[in-house]
């Protein structure tokens, strides 16, 4: 075993994961990175198929955002946010406010009489942005004299976190029910996770559950249902958290073209504010399928390099919603630094101002809040992700993959094939025609994945979705070797059960 192997199985504890298991052997030991790649300790290259983690937009050892920490890095790394400021994280401010209220043009159009995101908090990771939006909205709903005891409803398969506040708004037993005497109780409704919904009467077939499905949108019937219910009992939902087009460790699970804005319509018709966790789905990641990005005919415009279409960074404007609290992390900094942003309105700051005695102040913070390298790795990403060059390669990107996708239907053990933008989930079955589900206690999605990583692929599944969410600077050759180690992956698991 390589001598900083060992080092790591005598010291560390690895996030979820079991750790008698990866005991048992020696683990892929990752010293290197350029683009799409990663090199390990005994020199075998793989591909990042899931962008380590999420995070990893544009590639590793990006040279425009290595430039940009080296610059930084010869005036000062770190300062204080509590009492201070600083460049950097004041420009990434104005930068986030500005992409979090596109232009009135396109889908954007829809978002004109929505609240604008104004003002800026900084943290660390996606489970803080998350405590950060839920804390200001708890505080928030009392202070302008709504409720004095504030209930939030989220999504069933919600996950929002690793803090006991954003873990209280999750619904994934299997990760939340350990916690369960700690946690302050949340509401759920049903997710519209077509292709194991209870109302979706179709067969299924050889396509996207969301194609084929045949249901009348119960989803929403159940979501406003919950609503009344609780402005009966005369405690209105303080807001409705939910994950924009696609929820992340629920098993990617995508909502059909229309979801998400009915549901902020009948959040917003019950006074209800919107907590769009865009921790996994913002900053290009997402997009409906009728865009350029997910591969359909995009019209052009008359000259030049204005022809490149003009995608939202964000997945709540593909449906014309704009939230009151919207929670970013993992790409914030293009996969380099942990860095977090919570946005939200000047009406929720306005409620925490006030003389120094009345103690209106927002108590909560992190020591490396607003950090100079965080914010100038992500002001690099930011300027990236606007270029020509990154968003032709994105729309190339995801047309690649939904190629390749096409030929996954092949095998047998493939339910469900969906695809958003540049995230793409393939639910295992037992058998595709009855949905029969492999018990997590087969370990199938893990063993796809191993073979996977033999093949060169590195990627990592969420119980038996196999998830492939690659760096946006992917070639179209890098990305049909992702799909064909799958392919291969699962024909290996055909002939092993």
């Amino acid at each position: 075993m390589h001598p900083l192997a060992q080092l790591d199985h005598r010291y560390l504890w690895h996030p979820f994961t079991q750790m008698r298991d990866w005991l048992k052997r020696e683990p892929i030991l990752i010293v290197r990175g350029r683009g799409a790649r990663v090199r390990d300790a005994r020199g075998r290259e793989y591909l990042d198929a899931n962008a380590s983690i999420w995070t990893n937009l544009h590639g590793h050892h990006h040279p425009r955002i290595n430039a940009a920490i080296r610059r930084q890095l010869d005036r000062i790394a770190h300062s204080s946010a509590l009492g201070l400021a600083n460049a950097p994280a004041a420009r990434l401010g104005e930068q986030l406010v500005q992409a979090a209220n596109p232009p009135r043009r396109g889908p954007a159009a829809r978002l004109l009489r929505q609240p604008v995101l104004g003002k800026v908090f900084f943290s660390d990771n996606g489970s803080t942005a998350m405590e950060v939006a839920l804390k200001l909205a708890y505080e928030f709903t009392r202070r302008s004299g709504r409720d004095a005891r504030p209930r939030f409803l989220t999504l069933d398969g919600a996950y929002h976190g690793d803090t006991v506040g954003a873990v209280s708004l999750g619904h994934i037993d299997l990760f939340h029910k350990a916690y369960s005497g700690l946690l302050f109780p949340t509401d759920k409704v049903p997710a519209p996770y077509c292709y194991r919904c209870a109302f979706n009467r179709a067969r299924p077939e050889r396509a996207d559950a969301r194609d084929y499905r045949q249901c009348r949108w119960e989803c929403l019937d159940a979501l406003e249902r919950k609503f009344a219910a609780q402005a009966r009992r005369g405690n209105p939902y303080a807001a409705f958290v939910f994950e924009p087009l696609m929820q992340g460790a629920a098993g990617m699970i995508p909502q059909p073209a229309g979801w998400l804005r009915r549901a902020a319509a009948i959040a917003r018709a019950h006074g209800a504010l919107l907590i769009a966790d865009e921790v996994m789905t913002g900053f290009g990641r997402t997009a409906p399928r009728e865009s350029g990005l997910s591969g359909a005919a995009q019209p052009r415009r008359k000259t030049g390099p204005a022809e490149t279409p003009d995608l939202p960074l964000f997945a709540c404007h593909h449906e014309g919603v704009r939230p009151d609290f919207m929670a970013l992390a993992k790409g914030l900094s293009g996969g380099y630094l942990p860095m977090a942003a919570t946005l939200t309105t000047q009406a929720v700051f306005d409620a925490f101002l006030g003389e120094y005695e009345e103690f209106k102040t927002f108590f909560h913070g992190h020591s490396f809040t607003a950090n100079q390298l965080g914010a100038a790795a992500g002001l690099a990403s930011l300027a990236i992700l606007r270029s020509t060059a990154s968003i032709r390669a994105r729309i190339r990107l995801a047309q690649t993959l939904r190629a390749g996708l096409e030929t996954l239907w092949r095998s047998p053990h493939a339910g469900d094939i969906r695809q958003v933008g540049l995230i793409a989930g393939i639910e295992l079955v037992r058998d595709w025609r009855t949905r029969a589900p492999f018990d997590l206690r087969e370990r199938v999605g893990i063993r796809v994945c191993e073979t996977l990583a033999r093949l060169g692929v590195l990627t990592r599944p969420i119980g038996n979705v196999i998830v492939l969410m690659p760096p946006y600077c992917t070639t179209p050759a890098e990305a049909r070797r992702i799909i064909a180690a799958l392919g291969q992956a699962l024909d290996d698991l055909r002939q092993s059960l």
